[in-house]
């Protein structure tokens, strides 16, 4: 793949993104350029699965590390995104059926998700964005408000996080970690 990707020499499509296929790297789509970074870690996974199962109500679709297709040439794949109900055949989960995106911030990228996502996300009216810290599991919950995210709350280890709106949860910063 990576022949593929730096032999490219002009802007990617998503007809170009969609042609790499499944990778073990993760593969978004930004303007033409593509973000590859190396698969996520055992401690991201845990966190991610049971971030995912704590939003999982059974109210809307909750998913990981989809395709989220934000317009046309701005394709991110978050951690966990919290849906209304969608076609589950589709390449793409269109960003107006997405109402929760969660990115877990690991030291590599920690700049896309705290500007460049947060930015696209709100750019695609996305009501609600939750940031968990890798290292101390905080979470940074962000809500709407014209075209940019205002900081809603910070729940941090020994706090929890409940959730109203778009589902009925409470999550608990040290049950998304791992043990030690």
């Amino acid at each position: 793949m990576t022949t593929a990707i730096f032999g490219h020499g002009r802007p990617w499509t998503e007809e170009d993104f969609l042609a790499l296929g499944e990778t073990n790297d993760r593969v978004e789509l930004f303007d033409g350029s593509l973000f590859v970074t190396p698969a996520p870690t055992p401690r991201h996974q845990r966190i991610s699965r049971r971030l995912a199962n704590a939003l999982d109500t059974g109210e809307l679709e909750v998913h990981e590390a989809v395709n989220v297709r934000l317009r046309p040439g701005r394709v991110p794949i978050p951690d966990v995104v919290v849906t209304d109900p969608l076609d589950f055949d589709e390449v793409f989960v269109s960003a107006a059926v997405v109402r929760m995106v969660c990115e877990i911030v690991s030291p590599s990228n920690a700049s896309a998700d705290k500007v460049l996502k947060m930015h696209y996300y709100a750019a695609a009216a996305i009501p609600w964005y939750l940031l968990v810290e890798q290292d101390t599991g905080a979470l940074h919950l962000y809500r709407l408000s014209g075209d940019r995210y205002l900081e809603h709350s910070v729940t941090l280890p020994g706090g929890v996080l409940t959730l109203t709106d778009p589902v009925q949860a409470t999550i608990r910063p040290e049950d998304l970690l791992p043990p030690g």
